[in-house]
């Protein structure tokens, strides 16, 4: 049961979101004559605009909106631009606009934070620590410079912002309270799992808001990587980083956005779209870990002509099974194997089996057919996996996270690769990975580890069967009791549920009379 205190908040940042102009932008008629009649209602509170284009209005109104509540709603925002099976195609794009900027706080803060959580004082650390280059909803990036045997470093601390965690720990009860109404009173929206969205969100900023785990991030990719060609990330600085701290090495190279100052450096852009994008393949499937927020942002070229990649806060992960299914999707439609596409699906138990194979990959062909028509300089590969995610609605996948994420972050990529050359051949620069990876993995040496792998498993479960059939036995025992006496409560379990039912009765009329009464205080002051 939610507290009073989550229901007002909820309460605020609806109206927040109201004036704004948000709730009467994203409902459309589609929704039903209930949600039209909310959303003109929300429409007369609404903040008056001049309006161009009804979509940049919309993105606009979103991301304003959104920048109003606050830091954890900006994660959010950004969150659920990766979630199109949960928000849409439409508002994902849109929520894909929204920049993670924020006012930067006071470098004495800052300073604070490092000393807390390193235990020692800033000048035992480092010789300089500059005013901030970059704030963000979690942290922010300040320059420093050490002394490293006589020689000076330039290093990049990211330090937490201060009070983040108590202000991300209120907005995700509101975000549970939101999920549990829609789960109990949205009976549509169950099927997108709105309370394990939110469970999704908690842990990733939870991994985020520990600078720790960044750096692993950074050191297990720094390791992956380390033989690959012209592709890197920084050192970290192990004895500077902390829970609150990061520090690492300082790239100087050009932003991948500044488009004319790689020209003005020299560099060849089609070969950096080629690095860009085989570089994301083979952390993808070789390595089954990648970089998930690979924009312009994050992206730099040094002096070597080599990409760097920063910011590790969001990364991803698949399993082996999710790295065949990527690779054999990919190979499938640049092949026109669309029956090797639609087993894939089915052997990976994404398709329930009650489909049939030859009518999936039936409609695997509508997507692939059209596709093959046009020139390979204009095939978006991250389209298609759109079209493809689309498509498999029909024949009852769920939404899968992980590979969601790898989807969105596959879009980031291609878009990055097309602002460097807007003609690139993504299918001519991924298919010698995927080919690739398709033979060391799928091939004779791959069913060869199998079955070593299968033996192994087979041994340990040799060694597991006496306490199977121990627990076996036990449970047959206690199936056996309650088939011939029942399944009973005692007499104290039967109260405390009676209790926590009155309980959550009560809770929950008292909250409807308050949310009702804020509404109405904050409809009379605003007229």
């Amino acid at each position: 049961m939610a507290s009073i205190g989550t229901y007002l908040r909820l309460a605020r940042d609806g109206w927040v979101l109201v004036r704004e102009g948000v709730v009467s932008e994203l409902i459309s008629k589609d929704m039903g004559r209930q949600a039209m009649f909310i959303s003109r209602l929300a429409g007369l509170f609404a903040r008056s605009r001049k309006k161009n284009n009804a979509s940049d209005e919309r993105s606009d109104r979103l991301a304003r909106g959104i920048a109003k509540l606050g830091p954890s709603y900006v994660k959010l925002g950004q969150f659920l631009a990766t979630r199109a099976d949960v928000v849409g195609t439409d508002i994902a794009a849109d929520l894909g606009l929204l920049q993670d900027q924020m006012a930067p706080f006071a470098k004495d803060l800052a300073v604070k934070k490092i000393e807390e959580s390193l235990g020692r004082s800033i000048d035992k650390l480092y010789d300089v620590v500059e005013e901030p280059i970059a704030a963000a909803s979690v942290a922010q990036v300040h320059p420093a410079i050490v002394t490293d045997n006589g020689e000076k470093k330039k290093l990049a601390v990211k330090v937490i912002r201060p009070g983040v965690r108590m202000r991300f720990r209120h907005d995700l009860e509101v975000f549970y309270l939101v999920s549990h109404l829609q789960e109990k009173f949205i009976p549509a929206a169950r099927r997108l799992r709105p309370v394990e969205v939110t469970q999704t969100l908690e842990q990733t900023t939870k991994i985020e808001m520990d600078l720790r785990l960044e750096a692993a991030a950074l050191s297990e990719i720094a390791e992956n990587t380390k033989d690959d060609p012209d592709f890197r990330v920084p050192i970290v600085d192990w004895e500077r980083t902390g829970r609150d701290v990061l520090t690492m090495e300082w790239i100087d190279g050009t932003k991948m956005s500044d488009i004319d100052g790689l020209k003005a450096a020299g560099h060849d852009l089609n070969h950096i779209a080629e690095v860009l994008i085989q570089s994301f393949l083979r952390h993808t499937l070789r390595d089954g870990f990648f970089h998930a927020d690979m924009h312009q942002g994050n992206l730099f070229v040094d002096k070597d002509g080599c990409l760097v990649a920063v910011d590790m806060g969001i990364v991803g992960r698949l399993g082996f099974k999710e790295r065949r299914f990527l690779a054999e999707i990919i190979f499938g439609f640049i092949t026109r194997d669309y029956m090797r596409v639609a087993q894939v699906h089915f052997d990976a138990g994404y398709v329930p089996a009650k489909h049939n194979v030859a009518s999936f990959a039936q409609a695997i062909r509508a997507i692939g057919e059209p596709i093959h028509g046009q020139s390979a300089e204009t095939i978006s590969m991250a389209k298609l996996l759109t079209l493809l995610f689309e498509v498999t609605e029909l024949f009852d996948m769920e939404a899968r996270s992980e590979l969601v994420m790898l989807q969105k972050t596959m879009v980031v990529v291609e878009g990055v690769a097309r602002t460097l050359n807007p003609n690139f051949n993504m299918w001519k620069a991924s298919e010698s990975v995927v080919s690739e990876w398709i033979r060391s993995n799928l091939g004779p040496a791959r069913f060869a580890a199998d079955a070593k792998d299968g033996l192994i498993a087979l041994h340990r479960l040799g060694k597991m069967a006496p306490e199977i059939a121990m627990q076996a036995e036990k449970m047959s025992s206690e199936i056996s009791y309650m088939t011939e006496h029942g399944l009973r409560f005692d007499e104290q379990t039967a109260k405390n549920i009676g209790k926590a039912e009155a309980h959550y009765a009560r809770g929950g009329r008292w909250a409807l009379w308050v949310i009702a009464i804020s509404l109405a205080m904050m409809a009379y002051s605003s007229i």
